[in-house]
Order: structure tokens, then sequence, then C-alpha cells
């Protein structure tokens, strides 16, 4: 597929109506990235629904070059590079819709240029209440975020809803009494009454000078977007030690591995235990569609560790089966898993003693601690989702 001459004013038409189509479909299906990939035989274009990808079929390949060509042109990157990766953000205005905000990438293929749009939806930033937190966690997590200093961590994997979790946090805090100031990569939420910042590495803007230059801002409460090192780690550890209440997140499995990995970055164990408030696991799991989920009874028992059955063989649960108005997946729209670790006299004792993730773990279950796939499998027995959704993810 040859990119070299320009696209005619029939194929930059085409482009223009091509790529609207994309986003309207996209939003009216709630997806949150729109993949176009250039193939041998044609443009192969997916969304990713729920987190999972769902194939939307092809378009001609011969449309490739002017797609391409106006999405950097919106997003204002360098046309005439095709060899190297490019990203930057625009909005577009379309009828009946809200101005929608999407961050575009280019990526270079064996066909062509690969782009994927990440469709960011600010007037769907969700309610705490609404998140799916246990009754008795969610008054925990209130009564947290109104603490006048120390660390909360969201982890979990990528795609998990962590930044949408500390936003619903802020949006519960009393901004118009505080200073707030995050630091993002990128900014996928815009709040009016609170200092939004984005790291830009390549000016050397990085989350460690970003956390340094906070500090003199007279913060409040500070949001790290990623501890992505361990010198950005110990600089959140330290100021959340020295009067701010700091938001941050981890890529790690669940509370207890953050906790040791806290430890792992190289900070004092003894400020991980002063500084460290709670740790908040999360996944995010499929609801199942309403209109098209069917009973069934089930075969086996689910068991957890030591063989603790935690559904019962027999029981009535429910699975997908998929129709249109789900679009066929079985599932619309998602909502969270949380499983929430405070942390404790008993537990600050083990961070300073170095102690290992057993003696971590036998602490936390002393606490009530529910693991993720247990607050999983209470939503299957609810039937709000399914058995297949939660082991999937947990």
């Amino acid at each position: 597929m040859s990119q070299s001459r320009p696209p005619t004013a029939s194929e930059e038409l085409d482009a223009v109506k091509v790529l609207d189509h994309l986003v309207r479909r996209a939003v009216s299906m709630g997806a949150s990235d729109i993949h176009v990939e250039p193939k041998r035989d044609g443009i192969r274009v997916r969304y990713r629904v729920d987190g999972v990808m769902v194939a939307q079929g092809q378009i001609p390949i011969e449309i490739a070059p002017s797609l391409t060509s106006r999405v950097k042109v919106l997003a204002r990157m360098d046309m005439t590079e095709r060899r190297l990766p490019q990203d930057g953000q625009f909005s577009l205005e379309l009828h009946g819709h809200p101005l929608i905000h999407l961050r575009a990438s280019t990526f270079p293929a064996i066909h062509g240029e690969t782009l994927v749009l990440r469709v960011l939806l600010s007037h769907q930033l969700i309610p705490l209440d609404k998140l799916g937190l246990a009754e008795g966690d969610l008054p925990r997590l209130e009564r947290l975020a109104d603490r006048p200093s120390g660390l909360i961590v969201v982890c979990g994997p990528t795609g998990s809803g962590k930044t949408s979790t500390l936003y619903s946090l802020i949006k519960v805090m009393k901004t118009s009494e505080l200073s707030i100031v995050t630091l993002e990569d990128p900014i996928e939420v815009e709040f009016a009454d609170i200092t939004q910042g984005q790291t830009n590495p390549r000016q050397g803007f990085t989350f460690a000078t970003g956390l340094r230059a906070i500090l003199r801002q007279d913060p409040d409460v500070i949001m790290v977007g990623e501890m992505r090192d361990p010198e950005t780690a110990q600089i959140a550890l330290q100021a959340s030690l020295t009067g701010h209440l700091v938001l941050s997140t981890l890529h790690t499995s669940d509370a207890v591995d953050t906790v040791a990995r806290l430890v792992d970055l190289g900070a004092e164990s003894w400020i991980v235990a002063n500084a460290l408030l709670a740790v908040v696991a999360q996944r995010l799991v499929r609801k199942l569609c309403e209109e098209c989920a069917e009973t069934y009874e089930l075969e086996t028992a689910v068991t957890g560790e030591e063989d603790k059955v935690l559904i019962e063989k027999g029981a009535e649960l429910k699975r997908s089966v998929g129709c249109q108005t789900c679009h066929m997946t079985g599932y619309r729209g998602r909502m969270g898993l949380f499983e929430m670790l405070e942390l404790d006299d008993d537990l600050r004792d083990l961070v300073k003693a170095r102690a290992g993730k057993r003696a971590y773990r036998d602490a936390a279950r002393k606490v009530g601690l529910v693991p993720l796939r247990e607050a999983g499998l209470a939503k299957v027995k609810e039937g709000l989702t399914s058995l297949d959704e939660v082991l999937r993810v947990t």
C-alpha cells in the first residue's frame, strides 16, 4: 500500500465521514478504544467494549492514507512522518453528542500505520458510591479521603479503572476548601476547581520532577497518576508524612503485593509503615446483559484457599448468551471488584520488620480483608456477572 501520494479531495471527504462514523458508533456502543489496523486485504476495525476487543468488520484499504492523515492533522502530528510512532489529542463535535475528546496514537506496522483512538468521555465520571464498593468499604474510604495526611494507593493492571477511582475520591473531597494538585499522564477528566498538570518526559517534566514542584505549590491533596519508579515513590511517601494527603496508583496484583512492593522500591520500611493509610486493589468485570442472561445450575462447587467452598454445587447462577441489545457479547457495562486493606498497628509492625508476604496475608485476613475473587463471587451469586467473567479477571 503506497502512502506517498497526497489523498484526493474525494478521499479526504470520505475520510472525514469514515472517522465521524467510527467515533459515533464507538460512543454509542460505549467503547473505550478504536483500533484501525491495516492488513494485506483491507483495514480491520475493532472496538474495545467493556475491556474486550469486539470485531467491527473492514473498510477499504484505499482510504487508509487519507484516514491516517485526517487524524494526524486533527491531533497536530507530523503528517510526513510515517516511520516513527506518534501521539496527540483532539476533539470532535458530532451532531447529537457532547464534545468528544480523543487521544490518538499511530504505530508503523508491516502493512501501514496502525491507528488507536482512546475515547475520553469526561462526562462519565462515576460517583464513589456507584463504583461497586462493598457496603462496609465505602464509608471507610470516604473517612480516609478526609484525612489530612497519608498515602492511599489504588492498584491493579492496566485498564482496571484505577484512575477513575482516584477521580471519584477527589469528587467527594471539599475541593473549594482544599488546594488539590494532580500530576497525570495524560489528564483524562478535567475538573473546574483543582489544579491539574500533565507530565512531558521529552521536556524533562517527569513524575518525580513534577512531584517536587507540586510540593512548592502549597497543596493539601496531591494525586500522582502513577508511581513508576523508586524516586517518585519515595517523594510521594515523604510528602504524605509531611502534612499532605497523597493519592496514587501502582501496577501490582493485590493489596498485599502493593505493601511488599512499596518496601521493595527502596523507601525506608518505617516510612512506608507510617505513611501508608490503605491499599485498594481493583478489577473491572463485565455486567451480564439483562435482556439475554440465562439461569443454570452449577455442576461443580467453586472452592478457594484450603478448599473452602465459596459457591456450592447446584447453586443457581446466571451466564451470558448474547443478543442484539448487547451486540452479541452477552454483557453490557462494567462494575468494579474491590479488595480494601486499611493498615492497623499490627500490619505497621510487620512492615517495619520487613516481614514476608505470607505474614502480611495472615494479618490482612485477621482485619477482615475480602480477597478480589471472593468479592467477585459475591457479585456472581447476586446474578450481576458470570462465573467465567470473575475467573477471567481474578
